[in-house]
């Protein structure tokens, strides 16, 4: 069911995986042509958003603290699942991989290579940061427009 709570939390979920992967392409200077690395980011982050975040907005600062942690590993999770996925179809298709077991192992290697990029430390702090102030509106706004 459609809750203020659930789209307050998809577009904040939606704008931090926006600014999340400007920085991110900013690290892999490799890579000129990103695709669409920008719009499936922002879609998985507006999913995670409705989907998790604004489903689970309990009162509470731990509780609040809990739900943005654990919506940036969620989103984190399948956006490396992703983009690893698309990596490895796209390597599939120049014959890179001899059979389907080989080409698996591809999307976990692929999803560990990106993983690397996200160690900086100014990535994961702006997650962290954008995950809870994203649990807060969220929160605000469960309670505000019930």
């Amino acid at each position: 069911m459609p809750t203020a709570a659930r789209l307050v939390a998809a577009l904040c979920l939606g704008l931090l995986a926006w600014g999340c992967s400007y920085l991110v392409m900013a690290r892999m200077p490799e890579m000129a042509d990103f695709g669409l690395f920008i719009p499936v980011n922002i879609g998985l982050g507006l999913l995670v958003g409705w989907l998790y975040m604004g489903r689970h907005t309990g009162a509470g600062p731990v509780h609040i603290l809990n739900n943005g942690v654990t919506s940036i590993v969620l989103l984190v999770f399948w956006v490396l699942a992703v983009q690893g996925g698309y990596e490895m179809f796209r390597l599939a298709m120049n014959r890179r991989y001899h059979g389907p077991l080989e080409a698996i192992y591809g999307i976990v290697e692929n999803a560990l290579g990106y993983a690397q990029v996200l160690l900086h430390p100014e990535i994961p702090a702006a997650l962290l940061v954008g995950g809870i102030v994203s649990a807060i509106l969220t929160r605000l706004a469960a309670r505000s427009w019930r």
